[in-house]
């Protein structure tokens, strides 16, 4: 795909971006240029791209299998802003512990999370911007959350060792809490989180989306982990 940037645009790539939060993220960013979106399968990815249009381009990428990534993102020739988006739910308590969801999880967020940077790095222009997400169970614990409180929190860590070593280009992550409208929330009992939160609602997926957009063009904001949550961690 050419990405020539005589128009002043920036090339995005959205992991993630077939399905919920990373599909809206990968709409609104190519209302302002050209967009790389990556799925599972490329059946998939064609579909999300075909459906959002406006030069999105469609990748085959699963994160969870970081020796594949390279050459997978081959064909990406710019990147001005990432976002890491694609994320996997797992319960998977001590009792019953499932080893190798655990491993997909761990590898898929931090391993490659991280290879994906290595990748693209020499794609990178002197503005290049990076969003991660997380997520709140770090901070909101529950039963069967171990691996991904313990990947959430890896993300923090991410973001502070990344903006340090690849200064000064900048990296950030949204961590939301639970987004009502939401594909995987949207038809589900949430009346005692709502009532939890300060905000007297849960936050949609335009506001996470906003937020994405305000962390990569905000170019004095570095290093931060932004909860997106109405205020549910305060309670």
């Amino acid at each position: 795909m050419s990405t020539e940037q005589g128009t002043g645009q920036r090339t995005a790539v959205v992991l993630g971006g077939t399905s919920g939060i990373g599909k809206e993220i990968a709409k609104a960013l190519a209302q302002r240029g050209p967009v790389y979106l990556t799925g599972r399968t490329i059946e998939t990815a064609k579909a999300t791209a075909e459906e959002i249009g406006n030069g999105t381009w469609p990748l085959a990428l699963d994160l969870a299998e970081p020796e594949s990534i390279a050459n997978a993102l081959a064909s990406v020739d710019r990147v001005d802003d990432l976002v890491i988006s694609a994320i996997e739910r797992d319960a998977n308590s001590v009792a019953n512990y499932d080893l190798r969801a655990a491993i997909r999880l761990v590898t898929l967020k931090l391993v490659g999370y991280t290879e994906t940077i290595h990748a693209l790095h020499d794609r990178f222009t002197p503005t290049t911007s990076i969003v991660l997400f997380g997520g709140l169970a770090m901070e909101r614990p529950y039963p069967g959350s171990t691996t991904v409180s313990t990947v959430n929190g890896g993300v923090t860590g991410l973001v502070h060792t990344l903006a340090s070593e690849l200064a000064p280009l900048r990296v950030n992550a949204v961590h939301p809490g639970i987004v009502g409208d939401s594909p995987y929330w949207e038809n589900k009992d949430n009346s005692h989180i709502i009532a939890r939160t300060p905000l007297g609602r849960l936050v949609t997926m335009d506001e996470i989306t906003d937020s994405v957009l305000f962390l990569l063009d905000n170019t004095g904001v570095n290093g931060v982990n932004l909860f997106m949550d109405g205020g549910w961690i305060l309670k």
